[in-house]
């Protein structure tokens, strides 16, 4: 990382809400410069719905979100993206009738065109041999593995300096996990920076520079890996047994 204390995006006391249920609660997260920032936590704790907000495509209750310095908390969704920010869904959602390709061609709609669009695409596929050589297969011939791929290798087309992952190792053999994650700690030497949610806990903490530990719509607990490790609020989390938050002792039901 440039320098430890270089932030590319922030959220301060973001909340969300769907009609009366509250589904995320006060979040505060910064995600390093050229680092790799892990979100933790049971399903339903509030992982994607930060993605989600972050990304503009739900609405947020309050607090706000700032990417590099700049406020875009009310910015639309396409602002977003040109802002410099790519966000990949969870499972692999790639077209499947369309070529390897034009899947990667439609991950820059709307920001490039022409001879730069040649040019990135053809840097993308160099990235990623695994999918390089069905440039002009189709989607749907591919692996599991091979469309998360794909699916990564899309989200990079805009030349995004910020990448949201939502669980990349969603339905793909165990495997190819070691893989896909090592490639997103590869994606640092060129200077981006990834808020990812996985759920292959320990594995993800070997790639991650900061973890956020979700629980009940709030983050429970952050630091380096190895000082969540050695705390052991993540397998506490993860077994459903009682932690300190910032609002007092809560009951985590398993």
């Amino acid at each position: 990382m440039e320098k430890a204390n270089a932030i590319t995006l922030e959220t301060k006391d973001l909340s969300v809400a769907y009609g009366k249920a509250v589904v995320l609660r006060r979040v505060n997260l910064a995600v390093p410069k050229g680092g790799i920032a892990l979100l933790l936590g049971r399903n339903g704790a509030g992982k994607t719905t930060t993605l989600l907000a972050i990304a503009g495509l739900i609405p947020k209750v309050s607090g706000k979100v700032f990417f590099e310095g700049s406020d875009i908390s009310q910015a639309s969704p396409l602002a977003i993206v040109q802002a410099g920010i790519s966000n990949v869904l969870e499972g692999h959602r790639v077209f499947v009738d369309l070529t390897v390709e034009d899947n990667l061609r439609l991950g820059a709609f709307g920001l490039k065109s022409g001879k730069a669009l040649d040019e990135r695409v053809d840097r993308v596929l160099g990235m990623f041999p695994q999918i390089s050589p069905f440039r002009g297969k189709k989607a749907g011939a591919l692996s599991g593995g091979q469309q998360q791929i794909l699916a990564i290798a899309q989200g990079l087309v805009s030349s995004p300096r910020l990448l949201l992952l939502d669980e990349p190792s969603v339905g793909i053999a165990p495997r190819l996990v070691s893989d896909i994650l090592s490639l997103i700690k590869s994606l640092r030497t060129e200077g981006m920076s990834v808020l990812l949610v996985e759920q292959m806990v320990q594995k993800a903490m070997d790639v991650a520079d900061v973890v956020y530990l979700y629980d009940n719509q709030s983050i429970v607990g952050h630091g380096a890996p190895q000082e969540m490790r050695a705390s052991g609020l993540v397998e506490r989390v993860y077994l459903g047994r009682e932690v300190e938050t910032s609002s007092g002792r809560d009951r985590l039901s398993p």
